[in-house]
C-alpha cells in the first residue's frame, strides 16, 4: 500500500484554520481524505500547566499528548484506523464521542503544534501555515471560545494575552519562514484553497492510474 500525502495545517489561534479545512474536506469523498487535530490530544485537564495566576494554559507545547499525536499519525500512515476519545475541554460532564480516523490516500494533520513538533514535522509532506491579522484572530478567538467551550469573555481575553500570543510570536510564527505554503485568510482563501485542490485532485488521479 502506498503511504498517504501526509499535509500539515498550522498558524495562529484564530486564523481560520478550521474553517479552511471545511472547504478542503467538502472537495474529496470521505474515502479519500483523512483529517486529524491535535484537538484530541490534549492532556486531561489536571495535567495542563497552571499559570502565576492560577490559570491552565492550553496554549504551550507541553499541554498536547505527543506521543500519543505521533503514534496514532504513524498507525494512520500505516494504513492502520484510529479511534480516539473526543476531547471536551471545560466540559468534563458532556458525553464525549468515539471519533474514527480512517486511513486515506490524503492525510491531513491539523494543529497549532504539528509544525513545531520535530517527530510530527518530518512525517510530512506539505507544511502549509494559514495566517491572518491580529485583530482577526482575535475576533475569532472570542465567538469560537464563547460559542463552542463556553468561556468568559475576560478569560478569552486573558488567555489570549498571557498564552496565546506569547507562544504564537515565540514558537508558532517562526514556522511560516519554513513553511511550503503560507495563505493569508483575513477575509477570502477561495483562490489558494481551488490551488490547493487541484493539486491533490491531480496527485489521487496519478495513484489511480
Amino acid at each position: 500500500m502506498k503511504k498517504p500525502f501526509t499535509i500539515g495545517i498550522t498558524g495562529g489561534s484564530g486564523s481560520g484554520k478550521t474553517y479552511f479545512l471545511e472547504g478542503l474536506s467538502s472537495c474529496f469523498q470521505p474515502n479519500e481524505i483523512c483529517l486529524i487535530s491535535q484537538d484530541h490530544y490534549y492532556k486531561p485537564i489536571h495535567k495542563q500547566l497552571i499559570d502565576e495566576n492560577g490559570i491552565e494554559n492550553f496554549d504551550v507545547p507541553t499541554s498536547i499528548d505527543r506521543n500519543a499525536f505521533h503514534a496514532d499519525l504513524l498507525k494512520l500512515k500505516a494504513g492502520q484506523d484510529v479511534v480516539k476519545k473526543e476531547y471536551m475541554f471545560n466540559k468534563p460532564l458532556a458525553n464525549a464521542k468515539l471519533l474514527e480516523f480512517k486511513s486515506a490516500p490524503i492525510l491531513i494533520v491539523e494543529g497549532l503544534f504539528v509544525q513545531y513538533f520535530e517527530e510530527i514535522s518530518k512525517e510530512l509532506d506539505l507544511r502549509i501555515f494559514i495566517e491572518a491579522k491580529d485583530h482577526i484572530k482575535i475576533s475569532r478567538r472570542i465567538k469560537r471560545d464563547q460559542l463552542e467551550r463556553g468561556y468568559d469573555i475576560n478569560d478569552v481575553l486573558y488567555r489570549y494575552e498571557n498564552h496565546v500570543m506569547p507562544v504564537y510570536e515565540q514558537l508558532i510564527e517562526p514556522l511560516k519562514h519554513c513553511s511550503d505554503l503560507v495563505i493569508p485568510n483575513n477575509s477570502k482563501f477561495e483562490r489558494a484553497l481551488d490551488v490547493l485542490v487541484g493539486y491533490l485532485k491531480s496527485r489521487l488521479a496519478g495513484v489511480a492510474n
